[in-house]
């Protein structure tokens, strides 16, 4: 078991998808129980499925001096790092520390591949990309990341984490580690992750996307929406902000049980909760609120809710939010971490979107409407492929376990 960890403040944070540009947008979708999601138009060849789209990516243009990391997923970054304050955060905080004690950690699943399908779309006649594709640093899986840390000009440690749909919850472990080490002051966390045709057509080889939009939990659900969004927090020590909303705790594991099934009786998913509650100094009976991994995928759903309903009492309230914003792969993990912050900050849970017909699993702490009541602690589950399983534990400043 894990010992208590420091808690860390969550000292800025900030949240782009189908449902808004922003904290605010953020917040009045969830309030109002308006989904994001549309039918594909997306690709020369749309699937025909619903997704989470972003509005104004494709209008958005990246700065002169970073003109050389252009793609759709960094004008994505870009779009998101410039809502709530978020570079001024930043830049304060690099003020205080040195650019050097402030690590990136960002995660993603396909960072920008869909510049790289581009390129092979253009092959020239010896079979190379053509002439002006020819950029190194974009077709790599560490391309957002080096974006990202060339636009806050930080110099500490910066790291790409690609463990599917955990990505970006695992990212705040990462953070945590090398504070609690001494190896920096402060972290800037978060995830992107754009719609391509990788994606699309990759998980729909795979069965799993419906032709509808995605039902959480709902016992005639048939399969994902696949979204796409962008979502960075910081993170300090207590010290440098009291008032703010904690990181209590982490956990992680990786039963590795296939490729892309969960295992059947959630092994790993469990050993990552218990692993969380461990290490925030927690008991199940304090959790509030629990923003579930929830896809709408057959095996998923299934092993999440009965979880649920074995690890926590009644009163524990728990839904998932992809109704709303679709499943945002490697962003999804800081996308509901957000989610579970403005539960605690504005006492919203938000309702099971999209669920009209509970799958018999589902106990008695499913939210399927929105409800409103003091959330002191909330959870974050986020469950990969491969095993990859990861839970975050957040509370509200001064709350003592």
């Amino acid at each position: 078991m894990s010992d208590p960890m420091t808690p860390l403040a969550v000292t800025a944070y900030t949240a782009t998808s189908a449902i808004g540009h922003g904290l605010a947008a953020q917040l009045d979708a969830l309030r109002h129980a308006r989904s994001g999601l549309r039918p594909n138009d997306f690709s020369s060849a749309p699937l025909q499925c619903w997704i989470g789209r972003v509005d104004g990516v494709e209008n958005t243009r990246l700065p002169a001096e970073h003109a050389v990391w252009e793609c759709r997923n960094n004008r994505l970054a870009w779009l998101g790092l410039n809502q709530d304050g978020f570079l001024d955060r930043v830049r304060e905080a690099r003020e205080r520390y040195g650019a050097g004690r402030i690590a990136l950690m960002l995660g993603t699943s396909t960072a920008s591949i869909g510049e790289t399908e581009t390129a092979y779309r253009r092959l020239d006649a010896d079979g190379g990309f053509p002439d002006d594709m020819l950029r190194p640093a974009i077709h790599a899986p560490h391309s957002l990341a080096a974006f990202v840390t060339a636009v806050l000009a930080l110099e500490g440690p910066c790291l790409t984490i690609s463990t599917a749909c955990s990505s970006s919850a695992k990212v705040f472990a990462s953070a945590e580690r090398m504070i609690r080490l001494g190896l920096v002051d402060a972290a800037v966390v978060g995830g992107v992750d754009t719609l391509c045709d990788s994606v699309l057509f990759g998980f729909n080889a795979l069965e799993l996307v419906s032709s509808q939009p995605c039902r959480p939990f709902d016992a005639a659900r048939n399969g994902i929406s696949i979204g796409e969004a962008a979502g960075f927090a910081l993170l300090e020590r207590v010290d440098a902000a009291p008032d703010a909303p904690r990181l209590l705790g982490y956990g992680e594991a990786s039963d590795a049980h296939h490729m892309s099934t969960p295992h059947p009786e959630g092994l790993g998913a469990e050993l990552a909760l218990r692993d969380t509650l461990a290490r925030a100094g927690l008991d199940a009976l304090q959790v509030d609120y629990i923003n579930l991994h929830g896809t709408a995928s057959t095996k998923n759903d299934e092993v999440e809710a009965a979880l649920v309903s074995r690890a926590f009492p009644a009163h524990t309230r728990s839904s998932s939010t992809k109704g709303f914003t679709g499943h945002t792969l490697g962003a999804a993990g800081i996308i509901e971490a957000t989610i579970a912050l403005q539960a605690i900050e504005y006492g919203l849970i938000p309702g099971n979107l999209g669920g009209s017909m509970p799958d018999p699993g589902c106990g008695p702490q499913f939210a399927w409407k929105n409800e409103h009541q003091r959330v002191d602690v909330a959870l974050s589950n986020s469950f990969g492929f491969g095993g990859n399983n990861a839970c975050l534990a957040f509370a509200r400043a001064g709350f003592s376990a």
